[in-house]
C-alpha cells in the first residue's frame, strides 16, 4: 500500500498549480482524514471482524451507536460532516451486504443522512471520494475486511484524484479554445499527463487486486442502499470519474444513448464543482468536431502547423483513454466471468458491455484523429 499518510493536498498543488482548490473545503484531504466527529476509530477498527462474522445483530448496534443527535449534526462544518458520512457509510455498505437495508435496521439514521447530503451538497449516503480520498491511512484506516487487496483497491483509487483534479481545469481551458489556437495542444498535453495517472492506476490494480477478489468478496460491499426510496449505489471505483476528460474530449456530442444516459446516473456521486463541469459542458461541442470541423475547411491542402499539433496532441489523450478502457475491460471480464461473478453487473452499475461500448466510442475517436494526424504540414512559415 501506499505510505502512511497517503496523497495529501499537496500533491494536488503540484499536480495543478494554477488551480485554487483553497475555497473549497472538499480539498482539504488531510482536514477530512484526521477528523473523527462520531468517535468511529475504535468501534470502526473492530468492523472487518464483524464482517468476518456476518453479525448483523453487531452492526446494527454499531451503526445505532454511531449516529448522532440533531443538534450534533447541526453544529458540523462540512470537513466533519464528510468525515461523519464517511463513518457511518461505511457501516451502512456492512449491514447491506449482509442482506440488511440500513435504514429499515435503524430508523433514526434517515434524518441524519440527509441532513449530512444537505450540508456537504452531495448525495445521502458515502461515495468513492469518502471511501479512498477522504479515509484515513494507517491505523486508522476504515475497510471492510481489512485485507491488503481491499487497502490497495483503495490506494489505485486515491493515486489517481489529483489528476483528475488537475484535469478539470485543463479540459474547461480546451473547451475554450479551438484547434488553430496555441494553447490547444498545449491544453491536450497536459490532459494527456493527466489521463496516463488512470491507466498507471488500473496497473496497480491489476499487479495488487485479484479480480476474483474484488468479485467474490469486495463487490458484494458497493450495493444500493434505499435512503427514503431512493436507492443510492455504494462507494465503487467505478465512480471515478473518467467522464471528466471524455465530456470535452469526445463525448458531448461524439455519444451514443447509453453512455449518456450512464453518464446522467452517475454524475450525482461526484463533487459540486465537478457536477457543474458537466452541467457547463454537455451538449457542447468537443475537441475531436472542432478538429474534423477545422481539418474539413481546409481540404485537401496540407494543414496548417498549428492544426498539425492539435491533431497529434488530441490522438495521444484518445490513445491514452483507449488504452485505460481496454484494461478495464479485461479486469471486469474477469470479474464477471459467469464461473467468477456473483453480479450481473458492475459496482458503479454498468454492464460489461457497456464498456466494451465505450472502448469502441473511444477507438473510433482515436482512429478518426490519428488518421487527420498523419496528413502532412504545411511547411513553417
Amino acid at each position: 500500500m501506499l505510505p502512511e499518510g497517503g496523497i495529501e493536498l499537496t500533491l494536488y498543488d503540484l499536480v495543478a498549480p494554477g488551480l485554487d482548490l483553497s475555497g473549497d473545503p472538499r480539498y482539504r484531504i488531510a482536514e477530512i482524514r484526521a477528523a473523527d466527529p462520531l468517535g468511529a476509530d475504535a468501534l470502526l477498527a473492530a468492523l472487518p471482524a464483524m464482517n468476518a462474522a456476518a453479525d448483523v445483530p453487531a452492526l446494527t448496534v454499531a451503526l445505532r451507536t454511531l449516529v448522532p443527535d440533531p443538534d450534533r449534526v447541526a453544529s458540523l462544518g462540512i470537513v466533519d460532516a464528510l468525515a461523519a458520512m464517511r463513518d457511518l457509510g461505511i457501516v451502512l455498505g456492512s449491514l447491506k451486504r449482509h442482506g440488511r437495508e440500513p435504514v429499515a435496521a435503524v430508523p433514526e439514521v434517515l434524518p441524519v443522512l440527509e441532513e449530512l447530503g444537505r450540508r456537504t451538497d452531495m448525495i445521502p449516503r458515502d461515495t468513492v471520494h469518502h471511501y479512498t480520498t477522504w479515509n484515513p491511512t494507517g491505523k486508522r484506516q476504515r475497510m471492510y475486511l481489512g485485507d491488503p487487496m481491499e487497502g490497495n483497491l483503495q490506494d489505485a483509487v486515491r493515486m489517481v484524484f489529483p489528476s483528475l483534479v488537475a484535469a478539470l481545469d485543463s479540459c474547461a481551458e480546451l473547451a475554450r479554445l479551438e484547434p488553430y489556437d496555441p494553447g490547444f495542444p498545449l491544453a491536450l498535453d497536459r490532459t494527456a499527463v493527466h489521463v496516463q495517472s488512470m491507466v498507471d492506476s488500473i496497473d496497480f490494480t491489476v499487479a495488487h487486486v485479484s479480480p476474483v477478489f474484488f468479485a467474490q468478496q469486495m463487490r458484494a460491499y458497493f450495493e444500493e442502499i434505499d435512503v427514503a426510496g431512493t436507492d443510492y449505489l455504494g462507494p465503487a471505483a467505478a465512480q471515478v470519474p473518467l467522464w471528466l476528460v471524455d465530456l470535452t474530449v469526445w463525448q458531448s456530442d461524439r455519444s451514443n444513448d447509453r453512455y449518456d444516459a450512464f453518464l446522467e446516473g452517475s454524475v450525482q456521486y461526484s463533487l459540486p464543482s465537478w457536477r457543474a463541469h458537466y452541467a457547463a459542458h454537455k451538449g457542447g461541442t468537443s475537441a475531436v468536431s472542432k478538429l474534423s470541423a477545422a481539418l474539413s475547411w481546409e481540404g485537401a491542402r496540407r494543414v496548417p502547423r498549428r492544426l498539425a499539433d492539435s491533431a497529434v496532441s488530441l490522438a495521444r489523450v484518445l490513445r491514452i483513454l483507449k488504452t485505460f478502457r481496454a484494461r478495464h475491460l479485461t479486469i471486469a471480464r474477469k470479474a464477471y466471468r459467469e464461473d467468477v461473478r456473483l453480479y450481473e453487473v458492475g459496482s458503479g452499475g454498468a454492464p460489461v458491455e457497456l464498456l466494451r461500448a465505450v472502448l469502441d466510442l473511444t477507438r473510433d475517436n482515436e482512429t478518426l484523429v490519428r488518421r487527420s494526424a498523419e496528413r502532412p504540414p504545411a511547411p513553417a512559415a
